[in-house]
């Protein structure tokens, strides 16, 4: 990124508590108006990182600048920042209007230019004629919207969302999902976004970085965290993978010969210089870049024979866990429904088939 375009700089940020290491040297250039996604399992570091950016943790070690102005003696309320929890915190004995307009009590304001501030936040948020109801009388997607429009009215550069949608159920956080990406887009802030559910962040964000022990493993748009893992820990945490072992043979003109278990010799393209003869490497290869075959294919693609040991029925797609002599776990393989003449269903357990792939879609990643 150019130094130009960037907006948020966390530079080589440390948080310790005793002799754990919640944050270790993270490195982090965010853009103007980026929907940016920290993604972890829990104890991975990504809200100890967002707390330190509100001002609610102090760094061991590092900077963090906004807008070009250094953060480490800046109060948390007189950063440009603004936060929505997952709880919400919104105050229970306020209705909607009283808790909106919370933030703006010390503020030298009208009460027309605040009433006007509020109408204007519950148009955003969708919750018009909303104003007069208390906490207990909203769903929870309601209170989050409350919750948000808080945050929002005091127009922050950079609003911080701490697993906002977690306490919502299912169908509503997908809804809602949607909803934050288009007032994002409306807004035109920096949204930094902390979230654990790696589908989450796949649909909302322009970048994500996934942390684990404190580190950054990998840093990219989610198009590229999905094609282009660059480590066995982040493939494993972006969507389902197969993974096996393998060992560089030789590699010439941009092609990598390897021995992996299950499949024997096949050749796999390369990128950059990281692999090299007798090295013990990961294979690894996306359920839906395998296509299933009655019969062994004749186009060169590499392949594999397998047993049908289980199959799941998912509506617009089918699962199937595939046996194959030389792998301690079945290789998974997601067909689009109708995408094969002949749809395997849970009948065809124990069928033999034939699995076969694109050369470029088995991929190469450090053990």
């Amino acid at each position: 990124m150019n130094a130009k375009d960037t907006f948020i700089q966390i530079q080589n940020i440390s948080k310790y508590y005793g002799s754990v290491n919640a944050v270790d040297k993270v490195n982090i250039n965010i853009k103007s108006g980026e929907f940016f996604s920290l993604l972890g399992a829990s104890g991975s570091g990504k809200t100890t990182l967002l707390r330190m950016l509100a001002g609610f943790e102090t760094p061991n070690e590092g900077e963090i600048y906004i807008d070009g102005v250094a953060m480490s003696e800046t109060a948390p309320h007189h950063r440009p920042t603004n936060m929505v929890f997952q709880n919400y915190a919104i105050f229970p004995h306020l209705n909607v209007i009283n808790n909106i307009a919370y933030g703006l009590r010390k503020d030298k304001l009208t009460k027309d230019a605040k009433i006007k501030l509020v109408d204007e936040a519950l148009e955003m948020v969708q919750l018009p004629g909303f104003g007069k109801r208390k906490p207990d009388e909203l769903s929870g997607g309601q209170r989050q919207r409350v919750a948000l429009a808080r945050a929002l009215i005091k127009r922050p550069k950079v609003l911080l969302l701490d697993e906002p949608l977690g306490a919502l159920d299912a169908k509503l956080r997908e809804e809602m999902q949607l909803e934050l990406r288009s007032l994002q887009e409306s807004v035109g802030i920096t949204f930094i976004f902390v979230t654990h559910d790696q589908e989450e962040a796949m649909t909302m964000s322009d970048r994500i970085a996934i942390m684990s022990d404190g580190k950054i493993l990998q840093l990219a748009t989610p198009k590229e965290l999905y094609h282009c893992p660059t480590s066995v820990e982040s493939a494993d945490f972006i969507g389902q993978m197969n993974f096996m072992k393998a060992t560089v043979i030789d590699v010439k003109d941009g092609k990598a010969q390897v021995d992996a278990e299950g499949i024997g010799l096949v050749s796999v393209p390369v990128k950059g210089d990281f692999v090299h003869t007798g090295d013990k490497v990961t294979g690894a290869i996306r359920p839906e870049k395998i296509q299933i075959l009655e019969e062994k294919s004749t186009d060169g693609n590499p392949g594999v024979e397998g047993i049908i040991k289980t199959v799941a029925y998912l509506g617009n797609r089918n699962h199937y866990y595939i046996s194959v002599e030389g792998l301690d776990k079945p290789l998974a393989v997601a067909e689009q429904e109708g995408s094969i003449e002949d749809t395997w269903d849970t009948t065809d357990r124990g069928s033999r088939v034939w699995l076969t792939w694109e050369e470029d879609a088995l991929i190469l990643l450090k053990k």
